[in-house]
C-alpha cells in the first residue's frame, strides 16, 4: 500500500473521530436541553409503565 493509501486511511479515521464528537456533543445538548425543561420526570413514568407492562402487573 502506497503513501496515498496510508493518507486517505488515516483522513477517513479523523473524520469519523469528528463525527463521533460531533454526534456526541449534540447528544449531550439534547440530553441537557430535556434535564433543564423537566423531561426527566416524564420519561422516568413513561419507563416505569413500560416495565410494568411487560411484566404483566400494568
Amino acid at each position: 500500500m502506497g503513501t496515498n493509501g496510508q493518507n486517505n486511511i488515516l483522513l477517513n479515521m479523523k473524520r469519523k473521530q469528528s463525527a463521533q464528537v460531533v454526534v456526541s456533543l449534540a447528544a449531550a445538548c439534547m440530553m441537557a436541553w430535556g434535564i433543564y425543561r423537566g423531561e426527566v420526570a416524564a420519561v422516568f413514568g413513561k419507563a416505569v409503565n413500560v416495565c410494568l407492562e411487560c411484566i404483566g402487573l400494568g
